[in-house]
């Protein structure tokens, strides 16, 4: 008599008018058969009353075969079985949906979670079942344990209709508790051996390597190098025990070279088995000790001149030194924004594979005229250059500014700095020759130029980039 023609929060809802006029009719047929049955028995029309209650039968059953087709127990047309969106409305065409792409049926989208529960039999359990309710799977998980409890880390694929905040809401009553959530892609399809052993190679080829390996290892987070000795004051810095040191959501660990590397993120405490695994990396740059690839490209200058670009490293500190002292004061005090006499003291630190990449550029005659860095700056990313006042205006700095902006995008990162001054011209036209979006911020003489290469994919061939072996003015 009843039919299920919708649900709601998974269970099925009936159209009880239609129950109630169903059983009305009912008992209105079972009426008129009395008063039928009563006329035929004590009238003398008893065939006729007989032929006219066949005619009215006959009209009735027709009449409810044609109700039956137009109303029946069919779902509506533009019910289709699938989940009800989020905020409570039916799944159907509307012109929000077809404006978003994710709206559309059978559409799914990657989250990465993290929550923590009880350790108790049972929990991880409940947690599972909340997700299934709402067709959330489970393509991965980790589990950190902690003293108290246990962090479980999930990689998740929903329907696009299921919004982060009604994931974070099941879970809460399932008894996950500090529950964060970020969208997901392809990349984090990779389970973590995998992905651990990928950037324990990426730190085995380069040392440059190793902060960009700990920042994809921990996720978002800020990384700084300390030395040692702080350049140009000689100051020792406050050191980390050989073990490293856990509190809260920073990490501080022991640099390869007797610094101090720390991690910081401000809204994700971290877990003993991360620690675990970034102080590993770190162990593992800190025996194979410095290195960097060994290649290098010879380029045609304009004026006819060979130069070679190369990585560099702290075994060109003497070569470039020789070659600030061929530097004037004014391109030192350009790059170095502060006493020409305390130039020499950064190269170690500059040329150091633990804090950047360094590329050189050298003649024919093994002397070196021109540096570009690209230094790790935090969650930023500096790019410094210094040429050789004979070899200027020549495009040694366009060359080496390319090259340093392409190692930018191959590592991941959404913008890149320059910090110079506002009567440096050939800096700001280089700069605006890469053809990317730039910010200017000038104070007191002082300017930062920011190019953002966020929208920059790796494949595609930035402007200096012409697959030309000939350096450009």
């Amino acid at each position: 008599m009843t039919d299920v023609t919708r649900a709601r929060h998974g269970r099925p809802v009936h159209h009880w008018r239609r129950d109630v006029v169903e059983l009305a009719a009912l008992f209105t047929a079972v009426a008129v058969a009395d008063a039928v049955a009563n006329l035929i028995g004590h009238g003398p029309d008893g065939p006729a009353l007989l032929v006219i209650s066949a005619m009215i039968l006959v009209a009735t059953a027709g009449f409810h075969t044609w109700w039956a087709r137009r109303h029946g127990h069919a779902p509506p047309a533009d019910d289709t079985g699938a989940r009800p969106l989020a905020n409570g409305r039916r799944a159907g065409p509307s012109e929000e949906s077809a404006a978003t792409p994710e709206a559309v049926a059978g559409a799914t989208v990657l989250w990465r979670m993290r929550t923590t529960v009880k350790d108790t039999p049972g929990s991880l359990a409940a947690l599972c079942t909340a997700l299934a309710q709402r067709q959330v799977d489970i393509l991965s998980l980790q589990t950190h344990p902690l003293a108290e409890g246990t962090v479980d880390e999930f990689l998740l694929r929903a329907p696009a209709e299921v919004e982060a905040s009604e994931i974070t809401r099941a879970v809460a009553q399932a008894g996950g508790t500090e529950t964060w959530i970020e969208r997901a892609d392809a990349h984090d399809l990779v389970d973590a051996p995998t992905r651990v052993l990928g950037l324990a190679t990426r730190t085995a080829l380069d040392a440059a390597e190793l902060p960009l390996a700990l920042r994809q290892l921990l996720g978002r987070c800020t990384i700084r190098s300390l030395p040692a000795k702080s350049p140009g004051s000689g100051r020792a810095q406050e050191g980390a025990p050989v073990e490293g040191v856990l509190e809260g959501t920073v990490m501080r660990l022991r640099a390869p070279e007797g610094g101090v590397i720390t991690v910081e993120r401000p809204y994700l405490p971290f877990t003993p088995t991360e620690f675990a695994r970034a102080r590993a990396l770190v162990e593992l740059d800190t025996r194979l000790g410095p290195r960097i690839p060994h290649s290098q490209d010879i380029l045609t200058l304009p004026q006819g001149n060979a130069i070679t670009v190369r990585r560099a490293d702290v075994s060109d500190v003497e070569a470039a030194k020789a070659m600030h002292e061929r530097c004037s004061s004014r391109t030192l005090g350009m790059r170095y924004h502060g006493p020409v006499g305390d130039a020499d003291r950064y190269l170690n630190h500059l040329l150091s594979p633990r804090f950047g990449r360094t590329l050189a550029v050298q003649t024919a005659s093994g002397r070196i005229v021109g540096l570009g860095h690209l230094l790790w700056d935090g969650d930023e990313t500096e790019i410094a250059l210094l040429v050789e006042d004979d070899w200027q205006r020549r495009g040694v700095g366009s060359e080496l500014l390319g090259r340093l902006v392409t190692m930018a995008v191959e590592a991941g990162c959404e913008s890149v700095y320059v910090v110079t001054q506002a009567s440096n011209t050939g800096m700001v036209a280089a700069m605006r020759g890469l053809g990317l979006p730039l910010d200017y911020q000038i104070e007191e003489g002082t300017l930062v130029i920011t190019a953002r290469l966020d929208t920059t994919p790796v494949a595609s061939r930035l402007p200096y980039d012409e697959g030309q072996r000939v350096a450009r003015d």
